[in-house]
């Protein structure tokens, strides 16, 4: 083989072998056991993985992609195994990437190729496994098939074996008492921001004032109509026992989010300007948790909480959607529900013209709208 057809090789096994194991890595990331819980909730439960199975399955994969990214740099069985069955992986999730992109008519999202630490689209996905196969192809081709007499198979088992036992000890499972609620009694968070300093800002002029005139004729529908929606349980009294009662502001946050910092200073902020704001309640991913005092002094201030292990909380706030996670609940109904930093994103603006309205003006025809 000439000298040109090994610099093609041996180029194309590197490239193959660094997008394997990035791809590995990358569903690491920032930590093990969150990344692989996410990777979890988020793309395997969507397709109809059990969660007592998802766990072996998530760990089992991403070893196979470290292994294989290690093995495409060896010479045992490289035509025979491993180039194939690297294409092989590739085309199931292709095929699955196509199938998830014509479903949401769309393509938007992460599809989680490489977690959270690079974001990639579907069809950027597809694209970049396509053109992996392409060279995988092109790599099997040019490739001499060596004898399968000089091919040592334990070199495959023993790598692919370490690989995935690698996985389950950076990341072991948890078993399912640990996914209950942390012990934080809510009697021992108290609010930062006191009565007296509230009513100080009531009165500065950057108060959002109700400008509305209301004539004569809707002074009277005010009188018949209800001031406020009927109690239902929203499911959460098991963090908060009086979360159903009147107005209540709940958030899903992770303590190391910039994003999720952010809503809770904006919200801060309104609670600031509204002596009658919705309680703020949060509700925290047990992911590092160490942080939480960090967080509080960004917000400004201090609010009941609860922590909660990686996967529940992740139920909890929905597998489609993001954090931070902010609900408007009255009475245990959901009237407002942000999430993400997409189009769906905590609006400040929004939510401050929501907490001011009347329950006859909008709620009616809202009410339980997730």
């Amino acid at each position: 083989m000439s000298v040109s057809k090994n610099n093609i090789t041996g180029g194309i096994r590197i490239l193959i072998s660094f997008l394997f194991l990035l791809s590995a890595v990358a569903k690491l990331y920032p930590s093990p056991y969150f990344a692989i819980s996410t990777f979890e909730v988020k793309q395997l439960y969507t397709m109809g993985f059990s969660e007592n199975f998802a766990p072996f399955f998530s760990r089992i994969l991403i070893g196979i992609e470290f292994a294989l990214g290690l093995l495409i740099l060896q010479k045992n069985f490289l035509t025979t195994i491993i180039i194939p069955a690297t294409i092989l992986l590739l085309a199931v999730f292709t095929i699955h990437l196509s199938i998830v992109t014509i479903q949401n008519g769309g393509n938007s999202g992460n599809c989680g190729c490489f977690g959270s630490l690079l974001p990639m689209t579907p069809i950027e996905a597809i694209l970049k496994n396509v053109v992996a196969m392409i060279l995988l192809v092109w790599l099997f081709v040019i490739l001499p098939k060596n004898s399968e007499r000089k091919n040592n198979f334990w070199v495959l088992t023993t790598v692919t074996f370490a690989a995935v036992l690698m996985l389950f000890m950076l990341a072991p499972i948890q078993p399912p008492e640990s996914n209950f609620t942390l012990s934080t009694p809510e009697e021992t968070i108290t609010d930062s921001i006191s009565k007296t300093s509230t009513e100080k800002l009531i009165t500065t002029p950057h108060i959002i004032k109700d400008s509305v005139k209301v004539s004569k004729e809707i002074q009277e529908v005010i009188k018949t109509e209800p001031t406020e929606p009927e109690k239902k349980k929203s499911g959460y009294a098991q963090y908060f026992s009086n979360i159903d009662k009147g107005r209540k502001t709940l958030c899903f946050f992770v303590p190391g989010c910039d994003h999720c910092r952010e809503a809770a200073k904006e919200l801060t902020e309104l609670r600031k300007t509204n002596k009658n704001f919705p309680e703020i309640y949060i509700i925290f991913m047990n992911e590092e948790a160490d942080l939480i005092p960090d967080f509080f002094k960004d917000a400004g201030a201090e609010y009941p909480y609860k922590i909660i292990e990686v996967i529940p909380f992740w139920n909890l706030l929905g597998s489609k959607r993001d954090t931070p996670g902010v609900k408007y609940i009255w009475n245990g109904n959901v009237y407002k529900y942000y999430d993400g930093i997409t189009s769906n994103k905590f609006d400040p603006i929004d939510y401050q013209k929501l907490v001011n309205k009347p329950y006859f003006e909008n709620f009616s025809s809202q009410k339980n709208k997730h």
